[in-house]
């Protein structure tokens, strides 16, 4: 049975520039394969964003595929995407800890810009998104698309790649080399076995050549240690739900699931990150449009929506805010495959995963190396799909309202840029850089003379 989803030719080959539409699947266990890959890509930033955020990394893992299979639902499953942890709320979370609030302060507040996006979202379903094509062009979500795929290059550069310099190079070849000249198949799951690969290498390295002495994620220090060490994933149990919050004997609160709590002052704190969320959502819907031929502008407002209540339900237990991942983008664009029900698998499985603390501490205990390189492949990938949307687009860079604002916003972001508003709350990488490239585009054309705003309209009308 399809289930809903038509299958592809014969469920086991893509003919060059095929690609596989989200109304279409491949064969069930060819479907399975891509679903691992999308829990692959999208695992660790969901597993260590929450860490950053002082909430429970299982927690959410599992309300993240949750979230997922409800934002599908809601899309009516014409929008593949994985919901994973937002990281656009890292700064405003640490805010709200500095002023001494707790993690049901944190969850209070995410419900809050949960709910605001939800509201955009159904705005835009109602009012057309037209709305929203006249807030973020196409020159601007192409930038939107490029800095948030850039923007991760310091994650590569500063805490995956110095833990394991070689593992890292000998796995992105790897990646290299088998999605290029395999092909078929196992070419479309690269990444997946890219991880395999190098998990396996880090404990041949180990066995070889002993200990490295190198960064350690863990201690933030140059140390030296085992690359795989599985001390964590003995200790853990195999099935098990989250532990509700609790105080631990130091004093210090040890997140699980617990109820959200509301303040104005710390709402206020986390609002900002809904803009580069509408951002996000509005870039990655765009991307799959781009990358698939569909026009998905009719169910832009759902997507947005969708998100939104993936988040609202996601901290109304404890769990941390949710996001389309560009992590997945880089997936489907190296697969070709775009089913949504390679997503529902990956959902499935990412429950499971939740109700599975050993399983949480194996992929968590990934040597930081191979997820080096992984990461740079995945993450270039995700910024180059922005250029792909000013090049199918016919984006006028000699046109200074597209080169210059958007110019800043995505070296802003790249560079993690900060702007301090107050003692208590600044706006940096990807949300300032998303403000200054919406923002600074329509001040351009606000400000620009008659003969740049024509040059501006005669780029749309070749777009049509």
């Amino acid at each position: 049975m399809a289930i809903g989803w038509k299958l592809h030719g014969d469920g086991k080959t893509l003919a060059p520039g095929e690609v596989v539409a989200p109304d279409e699947r491949l064969s069930w266990d060819r479907t399975v394969g891509l679903g691992a890959q999308h829990v692959v890509a999208m695992f660790g930033a969901t597993f260590v964003f929450p860490i950053l955020m002082g909430l429970n990394p299982q927690l959410a893992i599992m309300m993240s595929g949750i979230a997922t299979i409800l934002f599908l639902l809601i899309v009516q499953n014409k929008v593949p995407s994985y919901l994973g942890t937002s990281a656009s709320f890292v700064g405003g979370v640490a805010a709200i800890r500095a002023q001494g609030g707790d993690s049901s302060d944190v969850t209070g507040a995410i419900l809050v810009a949960g709910l605001v996006l939800v509201a955009i979202g159904v705005a835009i379903h109602f009012l057309g998104s037209r709305v929203l094509n006249e807030v973020l062009p196409p020159a601007v979500t192409g930038a939107v698309v490029m800095l948030i795929g850039f923007n991760l290059a310091p994650v590569v550069a500063n805490t995956y790649w110095p833990q394991d310099q070689w593992v890292a190079l000998l796995v992105m070849v790897f990646v290299i080399v088998l999605s290029v000249a395999v092909g078929g198949f196992i070419g479309r799951i690269a990444i997946f076995l890219g991880l395999v690969f190098g998990y396996l290498l880090s404990w041949l390295f180990d066995q070889i050549f002993g200990q490295i002495t190198a960064f350690n994620a863990g201690t933030g220090e140059i140390d030296t240690h085992w690359r795989v060490v599985f001390d964590s994933v003995k200790s853990a149990a195999w099935i098990g739900f989250p532990d509700k919050t609790v105080i631990g004997p130091d004093g210090s609160e040890i997140a699980g699931y617990h109820a959200p709590t509301f303040s104005g002052a710390f709402i206020l704190l986390v609002l900002p990150a809904v803009i580069a969320l509408v951002a996000e959502n509005a870039g990655h819907v765009k991307a799959v449009s781009e990358m698939t031929g569909t026009d998905l502008d009719p169910v832009m407002g759902r997507a947005i929506a969708a998100d939104g209540v993936g988040t609202v339900l996601a901290s109304a237990v404890g769990g941390s805010p949710t996001t389309t991942y560009a992590e997945n983008i880089g997936v489907m664009a190296a697969t070709r495959v775009y089913s949504t029900a390679a997503y529902y698998v990956a959902a499935i499985v990412a429950i499971l995963f939740g109700l599975c603390p050993k399983f949480g501490a194996l992929v968590a205990s990934t040597p930081g190396g191979v997820l080096g390189g992984i990461t740079v492949v995945l993450y270039g990938m995700i910024g180059l799909l922005g250029a792909k949307i000013w090049i199918e687009n016919r984006i006028d860079f000699a046109n200074p309202i597209n080169l210059v604002p958007l110019a800043a916003g995505i070296i802003v972001a790249i560079g993690n840029v900060s702007l301090k508003i107050t003692d208590d709350f600044s706006l940096s990488g990807i949300a300032l850089g998303t403000i200054i490239a919406v923002a600074g585009w329509h001040l351009a054309r606000a400000v620009a003379p008659p003969h740049l705003k024509e040059r501006l309209r005669t780029e749309r009308t070749a777009r049509v």
